[in-house]
């Protein structure tokens, strides 16, 4: 025994830490208490097989339930240190062991580990009595082994280091009796030994020492003063030497809970008995009372089982002799579900990304409740629309993790409501509510609300000119729904699109670079990416279509009859033609289209208006009377062309007609003409000259007339033995096509060749149409071979053995019929042809070598 009191002894001196248990996630420590601040209580590296690193990347810290922080976290060292001083009389009073409670949390990931810490008792305290001195009548006639209570000395000590022994000093008259209850309490009797006389000493004098079983030992005395009275000799005896009551919590004051009793033999006043609490019961004075005469005990402050569970009240009995008896009162109090569940949040993450896996912990959450047994059962959970759940990971912990995907686009954030609800009855129930972001993700790409847009511009555009504004939008957040925009490289017409468009990288404007014809380039096809912030960024595309709108630009171009400048043409009109008799037709084409390209003919002079008229739309001057012999031969008619734009545009060209019956006739008129301008000289040329022409140009339609028949004839034999694979012989119309003066080409085409200008006479027809299948004779913006066409010209005229010494004319053809005239790149050649596209007409001349004039092939065209 001694040598486990200097083992006791020597707890304050040493600064040592005892491991006393160790469990998965829990590690016991006990120190004595009064150690200085800043003490080494354990390491936690060695004893939960933690490092530093990891103390410090998972932010380790200290969570105790009560808020009172004695032990302090060392993350640079990795030790538990004393944060402030403990007093474990103060900490835990009487109870024991006395111990502290607390966690160890770690995240990234989240860990807890549980830490006790028993806090030893040193003997820093000495036992101490309440009063300074304590006064007793006693009767003379009191016998020996009469017993007078004393109030017993207080240690807030515990074990060896509390209240040992007692000892009375003098000791002749009464001896101390130490009386131990079956409780375990123990409470000190002064007993009378031998008998007193008042006569021979009226009063004792008496010192009583409490000692502590500490190293070095404490001790703490009390006087008592004995003072010898006469006659009472019986004292006061309670009924019981316990009573034992159960008071609930919610008791109200004045309720009564117990009645004592005591009794004394003595007769008369001495008999009579007064009840009240002992000294040393001051802490539940303050709760109770007992009625002085009955001996009942009421209740008269607030009970909580929370903060007290059980009193502990001596009561004593006392005559008028001053005679006592001690009892003792034990009150239990039972607990109530009178407190609601109490939510902490330990951790918590403020944003979660969208994209994060399931059972990814959001929160740590701590949930206790002060009632103890089934009140203090406590039932945690969340709603269960939301994508969370619940999870218990220690007793009192409770962990909040996802349980579905999430999605910022859908809910941009959660508001979650954490209930906890008892088991008492009625239950108590407590919400908390945590506001959870869901941070983005780039998980969307930018979508335009249409996959085709189309913009309108004139031509002849100002560069820089706005044409359309496209505009994508982005579910994401943030630098993720941040949108740029960029052209995407092609080409258009051989050029990058660059070269023609440029869009604005922020607000998506296409700008127009250069200016547009719309004669050369109708409309474009581009790419506009729309590209966001994100990382990797996600983009997406939207084609537009930019139309070049037609503005009326480009006056109308005469074709046909062609201005020879000084030579003169003339139409001939037979004085015996009828009325409505078809002299020519203007042919007339304008680059414009719609209707900017609409033409519209009219005479403006002439030399007899009551002799001819123009067509409106299609530009034919007919005879709308009868021809007379007064008619002079000689009849000029201007003709003005005009479009159909604002403001129109015009174009004319002059006529020559012939009203004659005979070809000397016309040409004497004409002589005459021309002899006023220079050509007298040379008229006996001309005249043979124009007869040498018509011959021969009779001949070669006669010629041509045999050689198609012939040809149509061979090409039928072929064509029924080949199944139809082969050319079909062009056809030749005698009269032009009407357009309707539309400008527009219609699909389909023939063929009507002429061998003069001075009579139709000679014309070669064939019945049987050429079919736009079998070649393509006019394709827009593209270079046409006419070999064949040229081909099938030379084989129906008589001198077939002719060469044709180029392969190509390039004819540039638009949507609207744009006029393209190039001639033959071989114009020095001696037999050559020349072409010439107009509106509805395609002209083909051929000229012999050696010969003056040109043989006219016209094409009627039908597109």
């Amino acid at each position: 025994w001694t040598e486990c009191l200097k083992i006791v002894s020597l707890l304050p001196l040493l600064v040592c830490i005892c491991v006393a248990e160790m469990a998965v996630g829990q590690v016991r420590y006990s120190i004595p208490e009064e150690m200085a601040t800043g003490s080494v209580v354990g390491n936690i590296i060695q004893d939960l097989g933690l490092d530093i690193k990891r103390l410090k990347s998972g932010r380790a810290r200290i969570f105790t339930e009560d808020d009172s922080e004695y032990i302090g976290l060392n993350s640079e060292k990795g030790t538990l240190v004393v944060a402030k001083r403990i007093d474990r009389e103060e900490l835990c009073k009487q109870v024991s062991p006395c111990s502290l409670h607390f966690q160890i949390i770690l995240e990234n990931p989240m860990e807890l580990h549980r830490i006790d810490v028993e806090i030893l008792d040193i003997n820093d305290n000495a036992p101490y009595f309440s009063k300074k001195e304590y006064n007793f009548q006693v009767i003379e006639s009191a016998s020996p082994g009469a017993r007078y209570s004393l109030e017993s000395a207080s240690d807030p000590d515990v074990a060896m280091n509390t209240i040992q022994t007692y000892k009375l000093n003098p000791s002749d008259n009464f001896k101390l009796n130490v009386v131990s209850l079956p409780d375990g309490t123990k409470y000190i009797e002064m007993v009378l030994h031998t008998s007193l006389d008042r006569e021979k000493q009226e009063e004792h004098k008496l010192t009583l020492t409490a000692f502590d079983g500490g190293n070095p030992q404490k001790s703490g005395s009390v006087k008592i003063n004995v003072i010898v009275l006469d006659a009472n000799d019986n004292a006061p005896v309670f009924s019981q030497s316990v009573y034992r009551v159960t008071v609930p919590e919610n008791a109200p004051k004045g309720a009564v809970i117990l009645r004592v009793s005591a009794s004394d033999n003595d007769k008369g006043t001495n008999e009579e008995i007064t009840f009240s609490f002992s000294q040393h019961t001051s802490s539940a004075s303050s709760l109770f009372i007992i009625d002085p005469h009955s001996g009942e005990i009421s209740v008269t402050g607030v009970l909580d089982y929370e903060k007290a569970k059980h009193y502990e009240i001596n009561i004593e009995a006392t005559d008028k002799g001053g005679l006592t008896d001690t009892s003792k009162v034990l009150i239990e109090v039972t607990d109530l579900n009178d407190n609601a569940p109490i939510i902490s949040i330990i951790s918590l993450s403020n944003a979660m990304p969208e994209d994060s896996p399931l059972n990814t912990v959001i929160a740590m959450i701590n949930i206790k409740d002060l009632d103890s047994g089934k009140n203090s059962h406590v039932r945690c959970y969340i709603s269960q629309d939301l994508p969370f759940k619940i999870k218990s990971s220690a007793p009192n912990f409770y962990s909040l993790i996802s349980d579905d995907i999430l999605d910022r686009e859908t809910v941009p954030e959660y508001n979650i409501t954490i209930t906890a609800v008892d088991e008492g009855s009625p239950p108590f129930s407590t919400n908390k509510s945590i506001n959870l972001r869901i941070s983005d993700v780039n998980d969307h790409a930018p979508t335009f609300p249409q996959q085709f847009l189309t913009a309108f511009v004139n031509e002849n555009n100002s560069p820089g000119m706005s044409l359309l504004t496209v505009k994508a939008s982005d579910m994401d957040y943030g630098s993720n729904a941040r949108i740029s925009y960029f052209l995407e490289d092609s080409q258009l017409n051989g050029m990058s699109a660059s070269a023609y468009f440029s869009v604005n990288v922020e607000r998506g404007e296409i700008v127009a670079v250069r200016s547009f014809d719309y004669e050369q380039t109708k409309e474009f096809h581009i790419r506009v990416k729309a590209q966001d912030g994100g990382s990797p960024p996600l983009s997406s595309n939207v084609t537009v279509k930019i139309m070049i709108q037609d503005q009326n630009d480009n006056p109308p171009q005469v074709l046909y009859p062609v201005q020879t400048g000084g030579s003169l043409v003339a139409e001939m009109v037979p004085r015996s033609a009828d009325v409505g008799y078809l002299v020519t037709k203007v042919v007339a084409v304008d680059v414009d289209s719609g209707q900017n390209a609409w033409l519209s003919y009219k005479l403006q002079k002439a030399t007899d208006r009551a002799l001819f008229e123009v067509g409106l739309q299609n530009g034919e001057i007919r005879t709308i009377r009868q021809v007379t012999d007064k008619d002079a031969v000689k009849q000029r008619l201007t003709v003005i062309v005009e479009d159909n734009g604002q403001p129109s545009r015009s174009a004319t060209v002059i006529v020559n007609v012939a009203v004659a019956d005979s070809f000397p006739e016309v040409l004497s008129e004409f002589t005459e003409l021309t002899h006023d301008k220079e050509y007298n000289d040379n008229l006996t040329f001309y005249l043979v000259l124009a007869l040498a022409v018509v011959s021969f140009l009779f001949i070669t339609c006669l010629v041509v007339i045999i050689s198609v028949r012939i040809y149509r004839w061979r090409r039928e034999r072929l064509f029924y033995k080949s199944s139809g694979n082969l050319p079909v012989i062009p056809y030749y119309p005698p009269l032009y096509a009407d357009v309707s003066g539309t400008g527009t080409l219609k699909q389909g085409f023939s063929y009507e060749v002429y061998g003069t200008t001075d009579s139709r006479m000679s014309d070669v027809k064939n019945s049987r149409p050429f079919k736009y299948s079998d070649f393509t004779l006019i394709k827009p913006s593209s270079t046409t071979d006419f070999k064949e066409v040229i081909s099938v010209l030379d084989a129906s005229l008589p001198d077939s053995t002719w060469t044709f010494e180029s392969q190509q004319v390039s004819i540039d053809l638009s949507i609207n019929l744009e006029q393209c005239t190039k001639a033959l790149p071989n114009s020095s050649a001696p037999r050559r042809w020349t072409a010439t596209l107009t509106g509805t007409q395609a002209l083909f001349k051929k000229k012999k070598k050696n010969a003056v004039k040109w043989d006219v092939y016209r094409i009627n065209v039908f597109l």
